[in-house]
């Protein structure tokens, strides 16, 4: 007996305390480590052998019966553990134990490697087992750390410094380093978890996940705090565990983990043990709620048997023998009656155990497989599934040995590389790598096994010669006999890599044409441009002439199929270093490297403008077409290939105002004019984002003088021109695309003044607006209409949206349901300059609008032109028999006036009235009451 357990004894009385409960304390089960069991009082009642090997003795005996007071002592900062070989500091974790809560836990942490504190009798077996400790935290990839508050120094062991490459070991640090070595992006909750440390309850564990610096690994950061009997901390202990393997484990294994927590979730588990001298058996608290016996029922082994069916009895006794006399292990699995009448399976496993008095006891487990069974037996061939899964996965697996021979692989690699497995087994990787893959070998193996790999693209060689792309997923492992191996799964993205190949050529090319588009044009100017000799680069922009007849003439279909056989022209028919592409609709781009080898620009222009002068044969009928065309040349100035385009597009547009099938240059002064388009584009689009622009207001009248509508015409007050007509800024918005936009805003803002407007004997005036951008059959054109009306809060019968006629003509079955659609909620719509379209007078009962605006250029001649005023009569005649409301545009004399109303027109709109004019002099002129009508 030691001086220590002597001392102990004798003073404190609990010697004879230990040794009456040794028998009962034997079997409550402590954790794998070095732990010690102590009553309320403090006194030792079991230690483990791991305990008892760490205080350097022999027997559970010479701890049994001491004060734990007295075996862990506080030195300043450190606890010591009292030890045969000196003192050894060490951290106490202590806490009540889960069956009974008048017993405590308390775990002894060796920290010999996280301080300066050394046993008393330093020796060469203290060095080796800190040596073995220190490669314990390697093999379990975990470090430790402590900190002093009070003098901010902060200790790390080896293995920690491993983990974050630090040049220190064993040496101090301060939390400010430790937190450099973390991931940028993690810093911030790196001070926080040592704030809450700094914050937290006495034995509150903390945790944390965190990267490296690198970001390439992962640690789960514990800390815990420490605090004297003032109530201060003495030091913050913490552990740093790499996870990073375990969570890409996790995400590998989640679906077979899924099932194996299923169940673990329904199982029920007791434990029992059975004194064969006193035959009495002792029930954990969870055997009980599986027996349906009470915890306080007096339990023993015969009373057991009486609750086994009666048929199992006989035998289950039996089966019982080997343990009972021989202490040999028994598994038994039989029917039990519980006290409510249920009968359940139970499978009990027991051995013979011996307790610290040297006793032999009897101790099991019984676990309730009623509803169980089929689950363990999953579990039990869980591995044998795995093993199948692994033969039939489509995904190839093979298993390579060091030298990167192939040992093993399944069906689906086998199928994947055209081999049969016999004829696999010993290729190397070289072997089954194509000629042209310059990587032929596995990655590199990291420093310790089970570190996963991912090469993204190797290009393997089947059996027949054919190339297959594989994902290579690569781990390194070893066998039980220290052989390495390599796992490497094969994901075949073949398929994948053809359909990114098929993605990359649709984001380049047009899908009607297939000629580049427009992000293939720029990526091309982009790279010619940046050459020297970049001064050789030409652009041409070619629009079709008229195209927009065909296809309301004979459809979207002949207009695409003219499309494509005018691209198959220019394919065929440019020289050598010329690229045609498509833009847009019908516009062609042709992009030549260097217009000296193709005789100059107005050559290469000649040539293009022949090519696209033709007949083409569409839908039966023989089309010919021409195009303008518009041709720029690098100007000196460093312009981009944005600028290069825009100048040929404006040249483009010159070319088609002197007519068809023209061909224009991109001059100094062209370009200087586009560049301020540009300028003005931009200006539009702040004015348009600012509310910068104006509406001012044409009433339309009715023959008595009274106002029934207004047209909503925009203007642009502009900072440096004064006020713009619509003709100086809308070609200016076509070209920038800003229509929509354009149609959004007039829309808006006239809709919100008009509902701000007076009504006349109850009677509110209607208002106008003239669609370019947003029409029928556009995106989101029901919906912005809708969302527009109900934000401003008109009525739905006071808007008017006036559309071109050739906008209304050949309406597919959509549009017209869309048009339908907000008619049905009070909006019309109105026919603006009927008769200047390609439809026909006959079309008219086709239009799906409710109101016929005749074309100013008819009513100016109804007064003394026959032809006009014939016009006028035929159009007024058929309005009115189809129901339709008609007004006549442009009335500028009282003689047009009588004219146009004696036919039958009913409103009217022009100079007679008024002129466009301010929203706030509309509004004092709709409150004066009827205009005045000259000559009347």
């Amino acid at each position: 007996m030691t001086e220590r357990s002597e001392r102990n004894r004798a003073t404190s009385g609990g010697l004879g305390l230990a040794s009456a409960r040794a028998d009962e304390f034997a079997l409550i089960p402590l954790p794998l480590a070095p732990a010690l069991l102590s009553t309320e009082d403090g006194v030792v009642v079991r230690a483990t052998e791991q305990a008892v090997k760490l205080a350097g003795e022999t027997t559970p005996a010479a701890l049994i019966g001491c004060r734990l007071a007295d075996l862990v002592v506080r030195d300043g900062a450190v606890s010591l553990l009292r030890a045969r070989g000196g003192r050894i500091p060490v951290r106490p974790l202590s806490w009540p134990h889960a069956d009974d809560e008048r017993l405590r836990v308390t775990v002894l942490l060796d920290v010999s490697d996280l301080t300066e504190a050394v046993p008393e009798q330093n020796n060469v077996g203290d060095s080796k087992e800190r040596r073995w400790l220190i490669e314990a935290q390697r093999i379990a990839k975990v470090g430790s750390w402590v900190y002093y508050p009070e003098t901010g120094e902060m200790y790390q062991s080896p293995v920690l410094s491993e983990f974050l490459g630090s040049s220190t070991t064993d040496d101090a640090t301060n939390v400010g380093a430790m937190i450099a070595l973390t991931h940028p992006e993690d810093r911030q909750r790196a001070e926080q978890f040592y704030r809450d440390v700094l914050r937290a309850r006495e034995d509150e564990l903390l945790e944390v996940e965190l990267r490296d610096l690198p970001g390439r690994r992962v640690y789960l950061c514990t800390g815990r705090a420490e605090y004297n009997r003032s109530g201060r901390i003495e030091r913050v202990q913490g552990t740093v565990q790499d996870v990073t393997e375990h969570r890409a484990l996790e995400r590998q294994l989640r679906d077979e983990r899924r099932k194996l927590q299923d169940a673990q979730r329904i199982a029920r588990l007791g434990t029992w043990e059975w004194d064969p001298r006193t035959n009495v058996m002792r029930l954990s608290t969870m055997l009980h709620e599986i027996i349906g016996k009470p915890t306080t029922a007096h339990t023993t082994f015969g009373s057991y048997l009486e609750r086994v069916h009666p048929d199992d009895q006989e035998w289950v006794r039996q089966a019982w023998r080997p343990l009972i006399d021989r202490n040999e292990p028994v598994e038994v699995e039989h029917r039990y009656v519980r006290l409510d009448g249920a009968m359940r399976i139970l499978r009990l496993h027991g051995t013979a155990i011996r307790d610290a008095d040297g006793q032999t006891v009897l101790v099991g487990t019984a676990q309730d497989v009623t509803e169980q069974r089929a689950v363990v037996t999953r579990m039990e061939r869980s591995s044998q599934r795995f093993t199948d899964l692994v033969s039939i996965t489509p995904v190839g697996i093979g298993v390579f040995d060091g030298a990167e021979r192939l040992v093993d692989a399944n069906d689906a690699l086998c199928d994947l590389l055209g081999y049969r497995l016999e004829q696999l087994r010993g290729m190397t990787v070289p072997d089954i790598t194509h000629p042209d893959e310059q990587a032929t070998g596995l990655p590199a193996p990291g420093e310790r096994c089970g570190i996963r790999r991912r090469v993204p693209q190797r290009v393997l060689v089947r059996s027949d010669g054919e190339p297959v792309y594989c994902e290579l997923h690569t781990s390194s492992s070893v066998q039980d006999d220290g052989t390495q191996f390599w796992l490497v799964v094969f994901q075949d993205i073949t398929e994948r890599r053809r359909a990114a190949e098929a993605l990359r050529y649709q984001a380049t090319h047009d899908d009607l044409t297939g000629l580049p588009n427009r992000a293939a044009v720029k990526d091309l100017l982009s790279n010619l441009l940046g050459r020297a000799d970049s001064h050789r680069v030409a652009v041409l922009f070619c629009d079709i002439d008229n195209f927009k007849r065909v296809n309301d003439s004979l459809g979207h279909d002949a207009g695409d199929e003219l499309l494509v056989a005018l691209a198959r022209r220019l394919e065929g028919g440019l020289p050598d270093g010329c690229t045609a592409a498509r833009l847009s609709g019908d516009e062609f781009l042709i992009i030549c490297q260097d217009i000296e080898v193709v005789g100059g620009v107005d050559s290469l222009a000649t040539r293009v403008s022949g090519l696209l002068r033709t007949a083409v044969p569409v839908h039966g009928q023989l089309i010919r077409v021409s195009a303008s065309i518009g041709a720029a040349v690098p100007n000196g100035t460093g312009a981009g290939g944005e600028d290069l385009l825009r100048f040929a597009d404006a040249a483009m547009f010159e070319a088609k105002r002197r007519g068809t099938g023209k061909v224009s240059l991109a001059s100094p002064a062209l370009m200087a004019s586009a560049d301020r388009q540009l300028h003005l584009e931009g200006q539009l689009r702040e004015a348009l984002n600012n509310d910068g622009l104006a509406l001012h207001y044409q009433p339309v009248v009715n023959s008595d003088g009274v106002v029934v509508t207004a047209e909503a015409l925009v203007r642009w007050p502009h900072p440096d021109r004064g006020m713009l007509a619509p003709d100086a800024f809308l070609p200016v918005a076509e070209q920038g695309d800003l229509l929509r936009e354009l149609d959004r805003w007039v829309l808006r803002t006239a809709l919100r003044e008009a509902a701000t407007w007076p009504a006349r004997n109850g009677r509110p005036v209607g208002v106008a607006v003239n669609l370019a951008g947003l029409v029928p059959g556009g995106p989101e054109f029901v919906d912005a209409v809708a969302d527009i009306v109900a934000e401003t809060g008109i009525a739905w019968d006071r808007v008017i949206l006036e559309l071109v006629e050739t906008a209304l003509v050949d309406l597919p079955s959509r549009t017209r349901h869309e048009m339908g659609e907000l008619v049905g909620r009070g909006v019309r719509f109105a026919v603006d300059d009927f008769g200047t379209g390609y439809s026909s007078l006959a079309r008219l009962k086709d239009l799906p609008a409710q109101i016929i605006k005749v074309d100013r250029r008819f009513v100016a001649g109804v007064g003394g032109d026959a032809s006009d005023f014939a016009v006028a009569r035929a159009v007024v005649d058929m309005a009115r028999a189809m129901g339709r409301q008609c007004v006549a545009e442009g009335v500028e004399t009282a003689t047009q006036f009588h004219v146009l109303s004696g036919v039958g027109v009913e409103a009217y709109q022009g100079w007679l009235f008024s002129g466009a004019i301010p929203a706030h002099a509309f509004r004092d002129l709709v409150g004066r009451g009827p205009l005045a009508i000259p000559g009347a």
